[in-house]
Order: structure tokens, then sequence, then C-alpha cells
């Protein structure tokens, strides 16, 4: 599959933007190359061939986009933008990605691998439904009146008393490769509605979407130095921007590794920090319910996406009277499963995105046999070019495994049984993450005995995955810090502000 093969079923759009060879970053408002001119080349998962360049950043573009930010923010044209001009903005390129849905998910899908008709229906829609709802958080941002009880003033002083709600300031946006566009409308959307600029840096791997962002944000009006976009790898970008002075707020999704880098970088100067971070998620059949739609449930939550998805249910618990009906069923599924390019309609499941990714979940795979557990299915890599990964299904697993414990982030499922609510409570939160959690059961007094004993930040019952623009996203342990989505997500790029005046 070259691009020139499948340049016919590309939407306008699309064909223009990747007859592009080299593209350039988005820094006030001007396309530009890296200082130093180097490039770094895009790949296409499904095939390994290269679709584009891009600047490779280092260290002066992060600064001429921090630079740019806070120009912007202190005293540019965006800091005097009334709410109601943001919301129309935001309201604006809400409808230019809706315009250009298939031509953005089709390049999704050859920089990410993932499925172009899921992209658009998933990845792209959830992000216009985003924007949307941020643009009605633009005008809504307010403080609160109060009257004084100060202690030590006279009786007969009188004050006035309220807090203002103000943007946090410049923004480092830093998102990763699994859902490139979703995520960082997730980190502007927010940020825009809140009144901040921001910098945004996205994945080495997936950097296409992004940049086409950009343009629609220059086609809806944005001013200059409100939205910054740099490409580049996280030592010679990501690094700098985190560690760069002129930023107020780090917003962060990826590892748990990375994040607790970030995490230490910006507390050495106290920057507000934002981080969605890794997962091992649960799924809990209980024994109450329709084994074949747990099982086909279950492989939805851990294959959609190829695995690459932050709550994964990577952990399948069942019943032990159903486990193995239904793991004998999600087995089955998944060796059902056609792998394909994105942009083939009969493909369920795509490559992953990147050698470094198909050698992590091989070198996974590996791990579970050598302690002993058994594959149902898949195992292995699927051909030999592109980076295929058959959807696997391992049992025969306990606790200690590094299969069981650590993020995998590919379509490998651990399936364990269980006898009684208290041990699979207990083996569900059994790990440093608690990101989500779904159970599956017809029994609403068991389902609400269990939900309050998961420690996940989002419990599905029934499904697993769905995302909502007003309802938070974030984890408890070691899954983060913060809310991405819902109303709660504003408030992480606000400031609040109180004040005292003596009548």
């Amino acid at each position: 599959m070259n691009l020139s093969d499948i340049h016919h079923l590309l939407a306008p759009r699309a064909q223009e933007f990747l007859r592009r060879d080299t593209h350039r970053m988005l820094i006030d408002g001007r396309w530009v190359a890296a200082a130093e001119g180097r490039t770094l080349d895009v790949l296409n998962p499904a095939n390994e061939q290269c679709i584009a360049h891009v600047p490779l950043a280092g260290a002066a573009d992060v600064d001429a986009a921090v630079q740019a930010a806070r120009r912007a923010f202190d005293g540019g044209p965006w800091s005097r933008l009334r709410p109601a001009d943001r919301q129309r903005l935001l309201l604006r390129l809400a409808d230019l990605l809706q315009t250009h849905a298939q031509a953005v998910a089709q390049v999704e899908s050859l920089d990410n691998g993932k499925s172009a008709a899921i992209a658009e229906a998933v990845d792209v829609a959830m992000s216009i439904d985003y924007i949307r709802f941020m643009a009605g958080q633009a005008t809504a941002i307010a403080g609160i009146t109060r009257d004084a009880s100060i202690p030590f003033a006279p009786p007969s002083a009188q004050f006035v008393t309220f807090t203002r709600r103000e943007a946090v300031g410049v923004v480092a946006a830093i998102v990763p490769w699994n859902f490139p566009l979703l995520m960082a409308v997730m980190k502007l959307a927010p940020a825009l509605a809140a009144g901040c600029s921001v910098v945004l840096k996205p994945a080495e791997q997936t950097p296409l979407t992004a940049l086409m962002l950009g343009e629609l944000l220059m086609e809806a009006g944005f001013p200059d130095g409100a939205v910054n976009i740099v490409t580049g790898d996280g030592p010679g970008a990501g690094a700098p921007l985190t560690g760069h002075a002129g930023v107020d707020k780090i917003s962060f999704t990826g590892s748990t590794e990375t994040g607790k880098l970030i995490g230490r970088t910006a507390m050495d100067r106290l920057a507000r920090v934002t981080l969605e971070l890794g997962g091992k998620s649960p799924v809990i059949v209980l024994d109450d319910c329709d084994p074949a739609a747990a099982a086909a449930g279950a492989a939805q939550a851990i294959f959609f996406n190829h695995g690459q998805v932050c709550c994964a249910g990577s952990r399948l618990y069942v019943q032990r009277r159903m486990f193995d009906r239904v793991v004998a069923d999600v087995a089955a599924i998944a060796k059902q499963m056609p792998l394909g390019h994105g942009l083939d309609p009969a493909a369920q499941m795509g490559p992953l995105v990147s050698q470094e990714q198909l050698d992590r979940v091989c070198g996974y795979i590996e791990s579970g046999r050598r302690e002993g557990a058994e594959v149902l299915s898949g195992g292995r890599r699927a051909g030999d070019k592109g980076y295929f990964v058959q959807p696997t299904v391992l049992t025969n697993v306990n606790h200690a495994h590094r299969v069981v414990q650590e993020e995998i982030f590919g379509p490998v499922l651990t399936a364990m049984p269980y006898d009684d609510l208290d041990e699979v409570a207990r083996q569900a939160n059994d790990t440093p993450y608690g990101l989500g959690a779904s159970i599956w059961s017809n029994n609403l007094t068991r389902v609400h005995q269990l939900i309050p004993r998961l420690r996940a930040g989002t419990v599905w019952v029934n499904c697993h995955s769905m995302l909502d623009p007003g309802m938070p996203f974030g984890g408890y342990k070691q899954s983060g810090i913060g809310r991405d989505l819902g109303r709660e997500a504003i408030d992480a790029y606000l400031e609040t502000k109180s004040v005292f005046i003596a009548a």
C-alpha cells in the first residue's frame, strides 16, 4: 500500500496536505522551518514508508514559540478578547473541523495506523463536540461574592469581597500518539476557552493532524501567538518546553514514567501541572450477565484502537463458573479479527504506531510466556511489513507477572478467574494505576456495592472506554493528577484571585 496507490481514496484536503513532502510548524502566526533546518521523518505504520517530513524543533524554536505565546497572553490581541469572542472563535474552529472531518480522519489514519472510519466517527466527532462544549464554558467563567467576616476589623467596617477566575497564562500542551487529534483538542479547547495561550507539541510519531489543526485555527481567525505548534522529539523539544521559565502551566498526556519526570520539572519552579497518565484497567464480569455479551464487551475494551488506549481493559476478571466460556469467546473473537491498513473498510484492527511499540508489545508477550502464561490466541507479530501484532489473549497468569502489573499499551489481554466480590475488588486495585474499570452485570445491587470499592477515575457499567465532553476523565494513584474533559477541565487553566475592597 503506497501513498500513490490510495491517493484517489482521499478527500481533496487530505490529498493537498499530503502532497507537501515537507511541512512547517506554527509559531506566532507563521509557518516556519526549524532554526537548525533539521527534519523528522513521518512513517505510515501500516507499511513503514515515509509519508512526510516535519521540522525537528530544538530549544531555539521552543523559545520562539513560548515568547510568541507570552506576547499573545501578556498584551497581545488574544488577551484583550472578550469571552464571547473566544467562544465565537472556538465555534468557528469546530465548524471548520466538521467541514473537513473526513480529510482529517484520513490523515490521522495514515499517520497513526487507526481506521479512518473510526477516526472520523470517534476521534474527530468527539473533538468537534468537545470544542463546542468548551466554547460554551468561555462565557460561563465566574467568581463569587461573599459578605465579609474579618475577625480583627472594627464592627463598623464595611468590605466588599469577591473572587475572580483568571487565565493561568502560557500553557505547554504535550500530547501522545494514540489519539493525536483528540488529545490535542482536549488540551487546547479548555485552555483557549479560559483565555490562555498555548504551545502544543504533538508526539514525534504522529505530528500531522496537529499541523492540520493549526491550519484550521488560522482559518478560524485566532490571533497570532494564541496557539503555536512545535514538532520534534522529547529531548529536543519536549524537555525545553516543560522546563521553560515562560510556561505557567504544563498539561501532559502520556506514560507514567514520563509524567513523573515532567511533574518533577514543574515542581522545581511550581508551574501548574495536569498529568493524564497510564492505566491497567480491569474488566470485571459478574456471574449474572450474558457470557456472550460480556465477551464481546471485553474484546472491545482491549482491542479498540489496537489496545493503544490508556484506559484499555487489559485485565479481565471473570467469576469462576463462567471463566472458561467467556475467555474462550474472547479468544474466538480475537482469532477472527481481520487486520489491515486504516483505509481498508474490512480491517477491524490496524498496526501499532511504531517499531519501538511493536518491539515493546512483543517483548511483553514473550515475558508472559516465560512466566508460564498460556496463549489462547495471537501471541506474535502479524506479517513482516507494517507494525501489526495479532490480538492476544493470555491465561494462567497471576498478579506477580509483568503482563498483569505493567502497562503494555497493545492488543494483549490477561484473563483471571475470581470467586467473590471481595477477591475481585482486591485484585482490581492491585496495580499502581487507577484510570478506569468496567463492570459487566445485570444486578445493580452488586454493581453499586462494587463501584465505591474500585480505585479508578471512571467506572463503566456494561460498557468500556465511553467518553462524554461533559464528564471529567482522569485517574487515581499513578494514573495522573487532575482531569481532562468536563467542566472540571477548565478549572485547571484558571487561577482564583480574592479581592477585598474597604467601603
